[in-house]
């Protein structure tokens, strides 16, 4: 069963028919999930989609490979590939420019479309991202080497989060379980990281040059405990290479920043979005 059902469309994006989630008025703001077993655009944005879909025209596709989102047959799963799926559908959508929130592998994605298409990119909100090359943290190849169980589930939600009562909560651990058990989201996922996996971290990053030609403003927001994506291997290598960035730092606070800080991050989004015309 498609969560939301209200809000939930598909649009042919590049040849995919492509899941995704609509809401609201106004500047229009894309929202690209991370790379967890069984995730989705719901699973990833439900608490703040409906706050930010008050203010903006709000949009979160399920990445090919991932959700409600045809998965063609064949496919060959690369940041190539989800990039190129997430430029066509912002193009499939119409949209002249859009400012992307992109989560953890969201986040590379997004800094990976505002290289090669700035024209479509008017701001930038990275959050618990990778980008940058860094050695895989044991956490995080935990994460991409899931095999479905209650136990191992448990075990990436305390992972995720710094409150590890949330991994007690076992209606929700059944919850992201059973997600990550859907037909086609198991077998989609395990071709997707398989190991070594330090090359899907290697592959996510862009250089640094690339980095420093970024124009875009840009806004990091990183759970400071966050064990999956290390906020001094990443977030503060990019904040010293992006050249128009700023970084915000949740303590107490793991790799679901918008879940533990739900309040707080979408202050900190609604700010930043907010805060003035781009000037190019």
């Amino acid at each position: 069963m498609i969560e939301m059902a209200e809000n939930s469309k598909f649009i042919l994006a590049g040849g995919i028919e492509t899941h995704y989630h609509e809401a609201g008025q106004g500047e229009p703001l894309l929202l690209i999930h991370g790379s967890g077993p069984g995730v989705s655009a719901w699973a990833n944005w439900r608490l703040v989609f409906p706050i930010l879909s008050e203010h903006f025209h709000v949009m979160a596709p399920d990445v090919v490979g991932f959700g409600y989102t045809k998965r063609p047959e064949g496919i060959h799963y690369s940041v190539d590939r989800w990039v190129t799926h997430m430029i066509d559908f912002i193009e499939a959508m119409r949209l002249e420019r859009v400012s992307i929130v992109g989560n953890s592998m969201g986040g590379a994605l997004a800094l990976q479309i505002a290289h090669r298409r700035p024209d479509l990119v008017d701001k930038l909100i990275l959050m618990g991202s990778v980008g940058v090359s860094f050695p895989i943290t044991k956490e995080l190849d935990q994460v991409w080497g899931y095999t479905p169980s209650f136990e191992n589930m448990k075990a990436l939600i305390r992972t995720f989060s710094y409150d590890q009562s949330m991994a007690e909560n076992d209606d929700l651990v059944e919850l992201r379980y059973q997600a990550s058990m859907q037909e086609g989201f198991q077998e989609a996922f395990s071709a997707m990281f398989p190991a070594p996996r330090q090359r899907h971290v290697d592959a996510l990053a862009l250089p640094e040059k690339a980095l420093r030609d970024i124009q875009i403003p840009t806004l990091l927001i990183h759970g400071r405990e966050d064990r999956v994506i290390p906020i001094e291997q990443t977030s503060w290598k990019l904040a010293g290479l992006l050249p128009h960035v700023q970084l915000h730092v949740f303590s107490q606070c793991g790799h679901w920043t918008q879940i533990e800080q739900t309040q707080g991050f979408v202050d900190q989004v609604m700010g930043f979005l907010k805060s003035g015309p781009v000037k190019r």
